[in-house]
């Protein structure tokens, strides 16, 4: 079939509307109809060349919809089935899986190719393949995915909303719940509230931090942080800190998360010093994998116990998380329709990433026909 999909071709390039040929979905693979995509900022790291993909790629990894056809031998979902899209496929029997982190599936080893975990492609066009963000493409009307890419959810969920739960909201929350270990009467510092920061905030309120401070530059996201419950914000990391030594009377804060939207030497220091004896850097956002962005004191790290990890997907399990976030929203308990500041068109995929540069969607949503 046809489809009409949003595309890179080179870095520093924006994204172009094309139509390209669609394959049917073969053994363990669906037909999905996109109903909503979100605008992470993980895409424009393709177009910046931090993570440079396999080109041309369908751009989009946060995506929910319906199933329309299945596969031979597949299983989990069925047509007219609603499901939220996970970017990291889960097989279930790996290594990974089978400990209880999914989120680091073998089954991911192929995202940024966009191929196939078999390096096959579905999607087809002037005589060439095209890969898929995350093997979903879901900056596209319809995709064929492996059933392992989806978590079947509640049909009743509004799937513009629910879209949010594929990406930003479990590796923010899983940042301070999963990764950070935050607990009741901590003290938290968190670097960057956009799509995945304003989440850490909900999920280090939910936790039961004592103290949530967050930093960022821009006043509406400041402002939108204090909305969602942060008790403190500020635009300097160095007036956050010294908050941070007054609230906790010299002990520093519990954990510091890093969820800037390109990660670099001076947040991670910051955050570094920032915390106290025996506390938590968990680094969320990315950057140019060549680029060496961690730079500390071996002996702070020694002398203080101190502890500085990276996590994917906030550490959580996508097909339990994904089902877990959508009903602790639907029971009123977090916060999703208040993440969405702008929905747009496929054709103003543009429009919404520089939207996103510029500083006015805490996340934009691609919302189809």
């Amino acid at each position: 079939m046809k489809t009409k999909a949003a595309v890179l071709r080179e870095v520093g390039k924006p994204f172009e509307i094309v139509e390209l040929d669609l394959d049917g979905p073969g053994p363990g693979e669906v037909l999905i109809k996109y109903a909503a995509a979100g605008l992470c900022h993980s895409d424009l790291h393709l177009t910046d060349g931090d993570l440079p993909p396999r080109f041309p790629i369908v751009g989009g990894h946060e995506g929910a919809g319906i199933i329309e056809e299945v596969g031979p031998g597949v299983t989990k979902v069925k047509p007219g089935d609603h499901v939220v899209c996970s970017f990291i496929p889960n097989c279930g029997t790996c290594r990974y899986c089978s400990t209880g982190r999914q989120n680091l599936c073998d089954m991911g080893a192929t995202i940024l190719a966009g191929s196939m975990p078999d390096g096959t492609f579905r999607f087809h066009g002037e005589g060439q393949d095209f890969g898929a963000m995350c093997m979903l493409g879901t900056f596209s009307e319809r995709a064929t995915i492996s059933q392992h890419s989806v978590v079947k959810v509640d049909d009743w969920l509004p799937l513009e909303t629910a879209v949010v739960v594929g990406c930003g909201v479990p590796s923010g929350w899983g940042t301070a719940v999963n990764a950070g270990n935050v607990r009741a009467g901590d003290t938290v510092i968190i670097y960057g509230i956009g799509g995945l920061g304003i989440n850490a905030v909900q999920g280090a309120l939910q936790a039961g931090a004592k103290y949530v401070v967050v930093v960022d530059p821009l006043e509406f996201k400041r402002q939108t942080a204090l909305k969602f419950g942060a008790t403190h914000a500020f635009a300097d990391a160095d007036e956050a800190q010294a908050k941070v030594t007054e609230l906790t009377w010299g002990q520093g804060a519990d954990a510091a998360l890093i969820l800037v939207g390109t990660v670099d030497e001076t947040v991670v220091s910051k955050a570094t010093a920032a915390i106290g004896k025996g506390g938590t850097v968990v680094i969320t956002g990315l950057a140019d994998p060549a680029k060496l962005t961690v730079h500390v004191s071996g002996a702070d790290l020694t002398l203080n116990e101190k502890t500085i990890k990276g996590t994917l997907f906030g550490s959580s399990n996508p097909q339990y998380d994904i089902v877990r976030l959508l009903r602790l929203y639907d029971a009123g308990k977090l916060k999703l329709d208040e993440l969405v500041t702008t929905r747009y068109s496929l054709e103003e995929v543009n429009q919404g990433y520089q939207d996103l540069r510029d500083g006015k969607n805490i996340r934009g949503v691609i919302v189809y026909d």
